[in-house]
């Protein structure tokens, strides 16, 4: 009689439940979701469609800051100077708004970029630490935006720069709807180009990469930019939104905002995998949890405490799942 191998049986639902890689893959939605049920119970007034959009509008500029903070913690990397470049683009845009719309944004996106292939080339050709790198320029690119705007908030009343941040189209406020062009674009990088799959491979093992052939500085190069450009437009989207540029303050915390969104989203921090729509749901989840604290009468400060939690789970799920 012939023994016959037998197969493991099928995970069931609590097994799943006990599965640290579950709670990386899926956590963030079902938190997202459970936020949504509280505040849709408990919560006066705030599942109506005007606090919505005024959430989407709000999280918006971190969802494209996030985007490209993932991109770099993708691999293996840290940007400290996403802040900086908000506040470098806002101090740009009223020195050449004389000149046009577009030639103040392609300023604006191009100092975004200046400062990203700043940092890239830091990391890849000088082989300073990531943290290290963009440490230089979160504290020096807001120096330099203070300079360039006299340490003075100025207003601005271009209708065509105002209207990208208070306009709508078809009903979605024109700064959500470029944040879910660009979430999609990006997802579309990770997922169906070759420098998407070389992002990763990067993130996964730098040596390996090279020993293959990749072209690791230009890759490296690379996310430091799209992530300088994509903070300079959310700092361009922010300055529409608020009517004046006031480089003294905006993109202030933005660079943490961005990591806890990547985080809470499933994007490991050593790298070797880019989560986009994770990245989305976390920011957006961030932005419920406190948004719901502020509507029960809560302090600011206890919503950092919750965010400070959320992260440490996070961080820990992720380690239990690499170390199974």
């Amino acid at each position: 009689m012939t023994a016959q191998a037998t197969l493991p049986a099928p995970a069931g639902p609590l097994a799943r439940l006990r599965d640290p890689a579950w709670y990386q893959e899926y956590g963030v939605y079902v938190a997202v979701a459970a936020v949504l049920a509280f505040n849709a119970l408990f919560t006066e007034h705030f599942m109506t469609a005007d606090n919505l959009r005024t959430q989407l509008v709000q999280v918006a500029p971190v969802v494209i800051v996030a985007l490209g903070m993932a991109l770099v913690i993708g691999t293996e990397g840290i940007d400290l100077s996403v802040g900086s470049t908000m506040a470098l683009a806002t101090a740009l845009l009223p020195l050449y708004l004389g000149y046009g719309l577009v030639p103040a944004l392609l300023v604006a996106l191009l100092a975004g970029a200046v400062v990203g292939a700043v940092n890239g080339t830091l990391v890849s050709l000088v082989g300073l630490q990531p943290i290290v790198a963009t440490l230089a320029l979160f504290v020096g690119g807001r120096g330099l935006a203070l300079v360039l705007a006299d340490g003075q908030l100025k207003q601005i009343v271009n209708p065509d720069l105002l209207a990208l941040g208070t306009g709508s189209s078809l009903g979605i406020p024109t700064v959500v709807l470029i944040a879910a062009i660009l979430a999609a674009a990006v997802a579309l990088l990770v997922r169906r180009t070759t420098f998407g799959r070389m992002i990763v491979a990067v993130g996964g093992n730098r040596s390996a990469a090279a020993l293959a052939g990749l072209p690791v500085r230009r890759v490296l190069t690379g996310v430091y930019v799209l992530c300088g450009v994509l903070a300079a437009l959310a700092g361009i989207l922010a300055t529409a939104r608020l009517t004046a540029s006031d480089p003294s303050s905006l993109g202030t915390l933005m660079e943490l905002s961005a990591i806890t969104a990547v985080v809470v989203g499933g994007t490991p921090l050593d790298g070797g995998s880019v989560r986009v729509l994770g990245t989305v749901a976390g920011a957006l989840l961030m932005q419920l949890l406190r948004a719901t604290l502020v509507k029960h009468d809560l302090p600011d400060s206890t919503a950092q405490i919750a965010q400070a939690a959320i992260i440490v789970a996070a961080v820990y799920v992720a380690r239990e799942r690499r170390s199974r």
